[in-house]
């Protein structure tokens, strides 16, 4: 970095990530070089998909940057700004206007320092918003104003971007109701060349623990048109809704779940079950053993239709009870929780393990189950992919300690790549481009040390950023 008259240069390293010993770093180069410009498959991810349907001009950078992005927002509130004054908007409808967020964001850069979120959102100013010098209390309203006349400009609208970003697929994530209206309109409109497949996710609908499932029932009984007053109408609507799902892209089911445990209870006990949890006629332990059969109810549907199931657990909700009732969910108060699959994936893993049909995609925040659990389960059961290291795990180091625990154990390929994750639309590049880096690092150490030639090393990589996660969620 150098202080010109502006303020600090903004100069991301051509070499960041990669290794610092000369001969794995220049292995390790020509590795990277060999990916950069492939094409970017983005399994899982929150774009709302109107944003290409509309292809609306992005205002300004805090609504591009700052707001949408629970990895910063969280970290500035830990440094003490109210999740209001980075643009969320609070239960009575408040929030900051977006050059004061983008002051917010500017003057407390310095706390993203040795964060992943300093990659990517160096990368995201740099090299696809052209910025040069590092944000800054001092440089907030010149950088806020530049960037605002750049995004009205060519090449800055959402769909010149997704060709920009050499996107091949992208997987958004939808409510088992929404009527996919977006993702009908891109299909159907001739001037779009590029691939957003929606993604079925019925976490609100499976939670009997909940306080709104019966409300969630009734909007699923009115988007299917099937009565979900009883354990049978409910599952035949969520067979007819994944089903649409199906017939508009979809290829994965995506479940949050608080542990991966389910349950395969006779469907007469498991009737005798949702009545009594729907009339409000049963304790915590009913409703979470409902709960846990729904999700096997899942995994049933999938080794039929085919559609992957993708398991996301071990996960506290929404961690701080006021914060989820000011701002609501998905607001970076999300915290990563202790996990076990061996025992808990037994059950499913004794009817659908070695299934013909069925396919699922493991995720935890939890790494000690990495080497312990997840690698051995997936170096035997064919239908079960390790899914990349996810949300605060999918750090360049975190991403390194993965390979390292999962390669000796289950090879590369039964992982499935690497996701993205985001809500941020211009992260996707910056956060693809960071997990090359890391995995050409990774295979060059291996090159290094006679493990891998740099041929294997090479088709691995390409693997990795094609191969895998096309295969695992069947893109």
């Amino acid at each position: 970095m150098h202080r010109g008259s502006t303020g600090i240069a903004l100069e991301p390293h051509p070499d960041r990530l990669l290794p610092s010993d000369p001969t794995e770093r220049s292995i390790a180069r020509r590795l990277y070089d060999s990916v950069r410009d492939l094409p970017l498959v983005s399994p899982h991810g929150h774009v709302d998909p109107a944003l290409l349907a509309r292809d609306t001009p992005f205002g300004n950078p805090a609504e591009l940057l700052v707001t949408p992005d629970h990895y910063v927002t969280r970290l500035l509130h830990a440094h003490g700004v109210p999740l209001r004054d980075l643009g969320l908007r609070d239960e009575d409808g408040h929030t900051a206007a977006p050059r004061e967020v983008w002051r917010a964001f500017c003057s407390h850069w310095r706390f993203f320092l040795g964060t992943a979120s300093r990659q990517w959102l160096e990368a995201e100013l740099h090299d696809v918003l052209g910025v040069t010098v590092h944000p800054s209390a001092a440089t907030a309203d010149t950088l806020f104003d530049e960037i605002t006349e750049r995004l009205a400009k060519p090449g800055f609208r959402p769909r010149e971007l997704y060709e920009s970003f050499n996107i091949a697929v992208l997987a958004t994530t939808d409510d088992p109701a929404d009527d996919l209206r977006h993702h009908r309109a891109l299909a159907d409109d001739p001037s779009w060349a590029g691939r957003v497949v929606p993604t079925f996710r019925p976490d609100r609908y499976l939670d009997a623990t909940h306080p709104g499932w019966p409300a969630a029932l009734d909007r699923l009984a009115e988007a299917s048109g099937i009565d979900t007053g009883s354990y049978r109408g409910t599952i035949a609507a969520l067979e007819q809704r994944r089903e649409f799902f199906r017939r508009h892209g979809a290829t994965t089911t995506d479940h949050s779940a608080p542990d991966a445990r389910m349950e395969f209870l006779p469907e007469a006990q498991a009737a005798r079950l949702f009545d009594a949890v729907r009339a409000g006629n049963a304790g915590p332990g009913d409703a979470r053993l409902l709960s846990r059969h729904l999700l096997g109810e899942m995994a049933r549907m999938s080794s039929e239709d085919g559609m992957v199931l993708t398991l996301h657990t071990g996960v506290d909700r929404n961690h701080h009870e006021p914060t989820f009732a000011r701002y609501g969910a998905d607001t970076g108060h999300d915290i990563p929780l202790h996990a076990e699959f061996t025992q808990a994936l037994k059950p499913m893993l004794r009817r659908f393990g070695t299934h013909p049909v069925f396919q699922t995609v493991l995720f935890t925040l939890d790494e000690t189950v990495f080497s312990r659990e997840l690698a051995p389960l997936a170096g035997f059961y064919p239908t079960v992919y390790l899914g990349a290291p996810w949300w605060f795990l999918d750090a360049p180091r975190a991403m390194r300690r993965f390979r390292d625990a999962v390669t000796e154990t289950a090879g590369f390929h039964r992982t499935a790549g690497f996701i993205d994750d985001t809500r941020s639309f211009c992260s996707i590049p910056a956060r693809h481009d960071t997990a090359r880096r890391v995995d050409a690092a990774h295979l060059a150490s291996l090159v290094a040390e006679h493990v891998l030639s740099e041929d294997d090393a090479q088709e691995v990589l390409h693997d990795l950023n094609d191969r895998q996660p096309r295969k695992a969620f069947r893109l």
